[in-house]
């Protein structure tokens, strides 16, 4: 069997409680069993009592009977919810506009706080054709017929306490509820079902115990009106004017009561019946006054039609003489609503005892539609709560397919993970493995170099020996082939420091590469800087002293004056282009006598040093 094949309804009436177990197959119901029983409603608990009686009534019902049927319709009655039905503005085409406008039309229309209570609304379509008188071209008159439509919202709102003081009972029973309508809208459904025609106007008329709902069934349109007058009524009449309690009235009634007939018959022998069935006759007659300004509401406001029958229906509904006392008010014919033509009865079910109570079950079968045909109005006061938990339970698959596929992801991932660090050790272990032999082999090179660099430090040393060797003798050589002919040494010492100015020398004589003197310096700070550097073992100067042949020129007109500005040049020309000296100091002193010779005082600049 498929899943909520089995549905139990529950009809929550202002006196008593109904169930009904139905078993869903194939589009059609099957009755398998039900229960009904007054709400022991004690006004000592004041507005708590009904909710009390229902919560004992409820699992005494369940205990007896063993109801299986885990899925729940409910059923409330009308007088605990507001309805309306309402003309709207012209429709656009989109759904969210839609609902927008009619939740607009819904704050306008309710009386509560929005927030405070479970509303729903039924959107119908009206159509109708509209005649009137046009005149012609030709001046002749003529009837005109146009197609007119609009659009109407049917509101049905009810507290959310409300609604959740019966539906958190059924929840903590272990029971889902499906759905929570109004009675009005169950009748209707029923009706639908198989007693009103198509295109027909057929006026529902359940009569309970506190109050009567009145419903018009035109094609798709409905009108519903709660009506405080019914079967109390009667009762509250009897009990004042025997002056009994509610209780001992209620039983009158039932032994004796019913409706009175009109015009001239014979009253009954029982002056007790007499007095009751007019009591209920003068009670129906407002009744019969209130339905019939509702119909005039309804053809007035809304442009319905007039109702050609009247389906009866409730508790009270059933006492001796109803149908004929609205036959006569109405002049319509009047009926008893019987849907059972649309459901089976299941054999173990107790007919006899259902024959009794059958009027108080239409809604329970107009309830049980909804899961075996489609139901012209469908109208849910669900709590928001429950739709929540459906919405969710809805999204569980979702959530574990979900959750499978992110847990399947991971796994996946940590495979990949796993495949990856493994490939990536092995990579590391065979880099590592390359890694030890070249540190091996660096090590081996490292040795080797170090072997190298040792043996070509001792070669570079024995190659500096054997070059410093020659280094005196080629410096020697490249001395003698800048000096000029006219000049010869006598004297030639290496220095590390700068030599001081002789102290009887002239200026040195300027000219291109000349750095210049200093002046005469102090012969002990020379010594002194010598012996500082004496550890030193290079040598970047060197003294020289010497002559210099300083004879006359006889070409010259001066006869007298020295031929020393040629050789100069020459020789301070051949110190710029020397690979060994970079530089010179000289200091010349003037000839003395007639000798030609003067005497020099020379310090050179090595380029490269030498060690000593």
């Amino acid at each position: 069997m498929q899943k909520d094949s089995k549905i139990l309804t529950i009809d929550v009436g202002s006196t008593n409680l109904k169930m009904a177990e139905f078993e869903c197959a194939a589009g059609s119901l099957r009755m398998t069993g039900f229960d009904f029983r007054k709400l022991e409603i004690d006004p000592e608990n004041g507005e708590a009592a009904e909710q009390i009686a229902f919560i004992q009534a409820y699992h005494a019902m369940l205990l007896e009977n063993n109801f299986s049927a885990k899925a729940v319709r409910l059923t409330l009655p009308s007088k605990l919810s507001f309805q309306r039905l309402s003309k709207l503005p012209p429709i656009p085409s989109s759904r969210s506009a839609i609902d927008k406008i009619v939740e607009y039309e819904a704050r306008q229309t309710v009386p509560y706080a929005i927030n405070d209570v479970e509303w729903g609304y039924q959107l119908i379509r009206h159509e109708w054709k509209e005649k009137r008188v046009e005149t012609q071209e030709d001046g002749t008159l003529a009837e005109v017929t146009e197609d007119k439509e609009e659009y109407e919202a049917m509101f049905v709102a009810m507290k959310t306490d409300i609604i959740t003081g019966y539906t958190d009972v059924i929840e903590d029973s272990g029971r889902r509820v499906l759905s929570v309508e109004i009675a009005p809208i169950a009748l209707f459904n029923a009706a639908m079902g198989g007693q009103v025609k198509e295109g027909e106007c057929t006026m529902l008329l359940n009569i309970g115990s506190s109050s009567s709902s009145l419903m018009i069934a035109d094609s798709n349109r409905a009108f519903i009106r709660n009506i405080p007058i019914a079967g109390d009524t009667i009762t509250n009449q009897i009990s004042k004017e025997y002056g009994i309690s509610f209780a001992e009235a209620e039983q009158m009634k039932l032994r004796h009561g019913f409706v009175a007939l009109g015009g001239a018959y014979e009253e009954p022998d029982s002056e007790l019946a007499a007095t009751i069935s007019k009591i209920s006759r003068n009670v129906m007659t407002r009744l019969h006054g209130e339905v019939s300004r509702s119909v005039n509401v309804w053809r007035a406001q809304h442009g319905g039609g007039q109702p050609v029958q009247v389906l009866l229906s409730g508790g009270s509904s059933s006492m001796l003489y109803m149908s004929e006392f609205f036959q006569e008010k109405l002049r319509i014919p009047v009926t008893y609503l019987n849907s059972f033509g649309a459901i089976a009865i299941a054999d173990d079910v107790d007919k006899e005892k259902l024959q009794n109570v059958a009027p108080m079950c239409q809604e329970l079968i107009g309830t049980a539609l909804h899961s075996a045909t489609y139901c012209p109005i469908n109208i849910s006061l669900l709590p928001r709560s429950i739709r929540d938990q459906e919405e969710l339970n809805r999204r569980k698959p979702y959530f574990y397919a979900s959750a499978g596929i992110l847990l399947g992801c991971l796994l996946l991932f940590g495979f990949g993970v796993d495949q990856l660090l493994r490939r990536q050790l092995a990579r590391v272990g065979r880099v590592r493995n390359r890694v030890e032999e070249t540190t091996k082999k660096e090590k081996a090179v490292s040795e080797l170099m170090g072997q190298l660099n040792g043996a070509k430090g001792r070669w570079e040393e024995l190659d500096k020996i054997f070059r410093s060797r020659s280094a005196y003798a080629s410096l020697l050589l490249e001395l003698q082939k800048i000096l000029p002919d006219q000049m010869w040494l006598v004297s030639l010492e290496p220095s590390d420091v700068m030599p001081p100015e002789p102290q009887k020398a002239g200026a040195p004589r300027s000219g291109e590469g000349d750095s210049g003197g200093e002046g005469e310096q102090n012969s002990k700070q020379y010594s002194a800087e010598k012996e500082r550097l004496r550890d030193q073992r290079s040598i970047k100067y060197l003294i020289l002293k010497g002559y210099v042949l300083s004879a006359t020129n006889n070409l010259s007109p001066d006869k007298n004056k020295p031929r020393q500005e040629n050789w100069l040049r020459k020789f301070r020309e051949r110190v710029r282009k020397s690979a060994k000296f970079e530089g010179d100091k000289l200091y010349i002193n003037l000839p003395a006598g007639k000798t030609g010779l003067t005497r020099f005082y020379l310090i050179l600049t090595l380029k490269t040093q030498l060690d000593k």
